[in-house]
């Protein structure tokens, strides 16, 4: 390292002592920050560019299902989060158990997405519709909605039998029936998906009529949010059934199968609410009631059963926050 490129250099070379160890090491800090510090802004330009191609790339998709038919564009979008509970059952192949932990983690996440998506992606959207449509009771609609969507749950919770992952097989709900375990499990989280894919085809049905609040991006945002979720929520329900002593092949199976009446409901949602304009804020709002229900009654039971309650509400917190950034971040982008 020349002493002409850096003359502090020389001024230390001469002198001996403290005072000449002290000031080589400042510089050698110095140096060192400025190299870290180059990185550091090298990165950031780096995450900068990589936001402007993923908006670019979100431009791409929303211009996509502008394009097409809204009740195909439900059925892509609800596809897709059925594949991505698929994929997360798949990790049943690589994986021979799963920390208790790391169980109620998931869960917590699902149930923060949930919770997010219900307000900024289902319930706000029906509350700025109802001041138009209904203007001297706007609170109507998404009340009397949200309600209708959690007694249609409740019906469902009382009728269907299933059992609550974590729960031990005395403890499952619905009418009485000699189910397997597993097919009692899978049950359960098929009440999580009900709800889930008829949000994802409401809020498309809605966009696609150019309601207040609604938008295909929102919709779109909605559906990345929920298979976000799916995907370790299709690992939470493999993984029991591996443990239970069902195959690898059979676990990933009914794993991915709690997931196949999201396009199902994606694509009656998004019919119901094309065909029936005036139902369009009760049914944004009985979707948002229907998630809600199944948060406080099933996911948020499952992960107050051991010690790792904390995880859960870390895992809450991180799901709630993802999907409100997803929302508000991708809903702005215009076609």
């Amino acid at each position: 390292m020349g002493t002409a490129r850096f003359p502090l250099w020389r001024g230390c070379r001469g002198r001996t002592g403290r005072t000449g160890r002290t000031l080589k090491r400042i510089l050698r800090l110095w140096i060192k920050f400025k190299s870290r510090l180059f990185l550091v802004l090298f990165k950031l330009l780096d995450l900068s560019n990589l936001f402007q191609s993923g908006r670019i790339m979100m431009h791409s998709i929303v211009e996509f299902f502008e394009s097409i038919d809204p009740v195909l564009a439900a059925f892509y979008a609800t596809t897709f989060t059925w594949l991505l509970t698929a994929s997360g059952a798949a990790l049943v192949f690589f994986f021979k158990t799963l920390h208790r932990g790391v169980l109620d983690g998931m869960l917590g996440f699902t149930g923060g997405v949930m919770v997010a998506a219900s307000f900024w992606s289902l319930l706000n959207p029906a509350i700025e519709m109802s001041e138009t449509m209904y203007p001297t009771m706007s609170w109507m609609p998404a009340a009397v909605g949200f309600f209708l969507g959690a007694i249609f749950l409740f019906g469902l919770d009382k009728v269907m039998p299933h059992l609550h992952i974590n729960f031990k097989e005395d403890e499952k709900e619905g009418v009485k029936t000699q189910l397997h375990k597993s097919t009692l499990l899978v049950l359960a989280i098929t009440l999580h998906n009900i709800p889930e894919g008829l949000a994802v085809g409401v809020l498309f049905g809605a966009a696609s009529l150019g309601m207040d609040g609604a938008t295909i991006a929102g919709a779109v945002a909605l559906a990345i949010g929920i298979g976000i979720q799916n995907f370790p929520e299709g690992f939470a329900v493999a993984m029991p059934l591996r443990r239970h002593g069902v195959s690898r092949r059979k676990s990933f199976f009914y794993g991915q199968l709690s997931a196949i009446v999201e396009p199902i409901f994606g694509v009656l949602g998004a019919i119901a609410v094309i065909y029936m304009q005036p139902i369009l804020p009760f049914a944004l709002a009985f979707a948002a009631g229907a998630m809600i229900y199944v948060v406080v009654e099933e996911v948020i039971p499952e992960t107050q059963r051991d010690k790792y309650t904390d995880v859960a509400v870390l895992g809450f917190i991180g799901g709630f926050l993802i999907m409100m950034i997803l929302d508000v971040s991708l809903s702005d982008i215009q076609i």
